[in-house]
């Protein structure tokens, strides 16, 4: 089916141009040049993980080899595949924040953080731009930030298809609990994905016809919280499998081992999500004419240097996009981010691109020939972070930082080291360990920047064995002002040589570029105004205005 969908258009794809081109070629004028429509997947929390990813992994045994991940490759095969694709903020509403606007997250106002985020509708985000211009828009599941009315950057519930049912945010425990009341496995999947399909297809129901359309499809099920032992038994994938293959700063012992199955589990469904979304195209016959782009918007929640961290488990994200102009079989390296989607949609369907924006249209890389690095003046990617939770440091404070990462190195600055990078370890004193139970369930009981789980838990309870110890330092203690590490020699980020002398070029030579980029934006770390971050209401207490409205 899927593969039908691909080779049915792929000689249009070969020699179509690119929609920015907006109907130069021979013949035809602006104005009768069919606008592609857009379908655009945004999971929660899916990092850089899927088995075509596997062929970039360090070596033959990483993790993501694991992945089952048959429709997002399928995406990959027949478009472009971003190796180095890295979101702006490893923090859902940031990272959203920046996806939505093409502007780097510190220039989003309050949707530079998570807990005290409020959306400035001054901000032009491009599916209200697309709504603007007389594209058909609605979205299922999450867009911005959680407990928002609406999802306020996509123009109210008015723009939702959701009530064919969202049990599918759930996946791993809607599913569990419907085997246990005696439904089959794959009944049970097919159910809550024809959730998935009826929403989309309510969806292609309302539009006007010869209307162009734009659905964003926005699912959580791969954020926290998941079913313990759902990926063995949902999707056959044995924790066991993961022995030998977790990356350095993953204790591999079976604890880890299956919470890191249970998360792939997630990936799985989300991957058969995506399969039913574009079966459905097809048979909407919209298929050939549009551009699909497909990805997450950060790294995985609840594991050391996953979310809210600027390593490339933190910021790194799958990325595939494929569609009328877009190259088939692509597979790059170029340096891109979240930043880069707007620009590039909005010039797919002809549409002027606000001022200000900081990311750049990735079209010249969908239409290159050439693999490996397509584009090469992208050289480089700016991410950064502020406050996730409100309660992880005293006072409220976030904990600042920004990163410029290139091909082969990544430079840190910790603009705060005498704050806690993941909270205050509370209630951590010797000998003293908050429960199993809350540690799983309760994501604020301690470090609290880092999203609860097993992993988190099993770190916590063993973080003074002398074997464990070291682990539990690297993921949760205090961190220098500036970190260094050469990708080439240390592709999982372990040794930070920023002090070495014979570096020094290098690291003045990067954050030479970093400060660069953050003073042309304007970003108040670097402007003056140092302090911006650190006080309401981007500190202290979540504001009124920020709370959600009771029903």
């Amino acid at each position: 089916m899927l593969r039908r969908f691909f080779l049915l258009p792929l000689l249009a794809l070969v020699f179509a141009p690119a929609p920015g081109l907006r109907g130069q070629e021979a013949g035809v004028k602006p104005e009768e040049k069919k606008k592609p429509n857009i379908l655009f997947i945004l999971a929660d929390d899916w990092g850089r993980h899927s088995r075509f990813g596997s062929q970039y992994d360090i070596s033959k045994l990483g993790i993501n080899g694991l992945a089952k991940t048959p429709n997002f490759d399928e995406v990959c095969e027949h478009g472009v595949y971003f190796r180095n694709a890295h979101v702006s903020a490893p923090s859902c509403t940031p990272s959203r924040s920046a996806i939505l606007t093409g502007r780097h997250f510190w220039r989003t106002g309050r949707g530079a953080i998570l807990r005290g985020a409020v959306w400035d509708a001054a901000l032009p985000s491009w599916p209200l731009l697309l709504r603007d211009a007389g594209y058909h828009i609605g979205k299922t599941g999450k867009v911005w930030s959680p407990g928002v009315p609406g999802d306020a950057p996509f123009g109210g519930q008015a723009h939702a298809f959701e009530k064919s049912g969202m049990r599918f945010n759930n996946f791993s425990e809607q599913a569990t609990r419907m085997i246990a009341d005696g439904k089959p496995v794959e009944d049970a999947k097919k159910e809550l994905l024809g959730e998935v399909r009826a929403n989309f297809t309510d969806f292609l129901a309302a539009r006007e016809k010869g209307k162009p359309f734009c659905y964003w499809f926005g699912p959580t099920n791969t954020h926290r919280k998941w079913m313990k032992g759902s990926g063995k038994a949902l999707w056959d994938i044995d924790p066991e499998t993961f022995a030998g293959r977790l990356p350095p700063f993953h204790p591999d012992v079976p604890e880890v081992r299956g919470d890191l199955a249970d998360y792939f589990g997630e990936i799985a469904a989300f991957d058969a999500m995506i399969g039913a979304l574009l079966e459905e195209l097809e048979k909407s016959g919209e298929g050939e004419n549009t551009l699909i782009v497909i990805s997450g918007d950060h790294g995985a929640p609840g594991f050391p240097k996953g979310k809210c961290n600027l390593y490339s488990f933190g910021t790194g994200v799958s990325l595939a996009i494929a569609g009328p102009g877009v190259k088939p079989g692509g597979k790059v390296t170029d340096m891109v981010s979240g930043i880069d989607f707007a620009p590039t949609v909005l010039e797919a369907a002809g549409v002027p691109l606000p001022p200000d924006m900081d990311g750049k249209s990735l079209w010249p890389t969908l239409k290159s020939t050439k693999n490996g690095k397509a584009d090469p003046t992208r050289r480089h990617v700016i991410t950064g972070r502020e406050r996730h939770v409100a309660d992880a440091r005293e006072g409220g404070l976030p904990y600042p930082q920004r990163a410029i990462r290139t091909e082969d190195y990544l430079f840190i600055i910790n603009f705060a080291p005498d704050r806690w990078p993941l909270g205050d370890p509370r209630g951590l004193a010797p000998g003293v360990s908050p429960s199993e139970s809350a540690l799983t369930e309760d994501t604020f009981v301690t470090l609290a920047d880092e999203d609860a789980g097993p992993t988190k838990a099993w770190l916590v309870r063993h973080r003074e064995e002398p074997e464990w110890k070291p682990w539990f330092v690297h993921a949760y203690e205090k961190r220098p002002s500036e970190e260094l590490y050469d990708l080439r020699k240390d592709p999982h980020e372990m040794h930070n040589i920023a002090g070495v002398p014979s570096m020094a070029a290098l690291r003045f030579a990067l954050r030479t570029d970093l400060i660069r980029e953050l003073q042309r934006t304007g970003d108040p770390r670097v402007t003056g105004t140092e302090d911006a971050f650190d006080k309401p209401p981007f500190a202290g207490p979540i504001p009124d205005d920020a709370k959600p409205k009771a029903k």
